[in-house]
């Protein structure tokens, strides 16, 4: 058995687009907060090992977490709690670049497979209209940083370095790689 331990529908859709479709799906509920001065990458790595850890699952199934963080250097931007909290992390982004990083672990049995990937992604300046314009659409909601680069935020990102799927929710090539190592089968079941 599959089992995805996410409840964004971004990550299955994701998954999809590899022919991965899960058998089930159990998002897990993690204390997701950093800790004090921790940096963005290894949280976002102990989070979805925390993710993966948290799936109840039998010893042949394979669990797939992720995590995505957004950075702006050693500050860490989660979902935003409402729209101010939005506002205030697009203001932060407006005309600069920051980092995304998703970290994926697989699971089968005892046995970890992990990665982590990450983009920098460009925000380009936000005149007060474009970003109250942003904020009504309520594409925020849920967001890691207050945006999501394949909704209608994609106008307000001129510029990626890195993995675009990554910077969705999931690294692809890296989570194919990981879903081979732990046995499943892709590609007309090669693995």
């Amino acid at each position: 058995m599959f089992i995805l331990g996410s409840a964004s529908p971004r990550r299955k859709e994701l998954l999809a687009q590899i022919g991965v479709v899960p058998d089930a799906v159990r998002a897990p509920d993690i204390d997701e907060s950093p800790l004090r001065a921790e940096l963005p990458r290894p949280y976002c790595t102990r989070i979805t090992r925390a993710k993966v850890a948290a799936v109840t699952a039998g010893p042949d199934d394979i669990v797939l977490c992720a995590d995505t963080t957004v950075a702006v250097g050693r500050r860490i931007l989660g979902k935003p709690e409402d729209a101010q909290d939005a506002e205030r992390f697009l203001r932060m982004l407006s005309g600069r670049r920051h980092k995304v990083v998703t970290a994926v672990a697989v699971r089968r049995g005892d046995r970890i497979w992990e990665r982590d990937v990450q983009s920098t992604v460009r925000m380009k300046s936000l005149s007060d209209d474009e970003l109250a314009a942003y904020l009504a659409t309520g594409d925020w909601r849920g967001k890691a940083g207050g945006y999501a680069i394949q909704g209608p935020a994609a106008v307000l990102i001129p510029w990626i370095s890195g993995s675009f799927t990554g910077i969705v929710g999931l690294p692809l090539a890296e989570t194919a790689t990981l879903l081979r190592a732990a046995g499943y089968p892709l590609n007309g079941g090669a693995a």
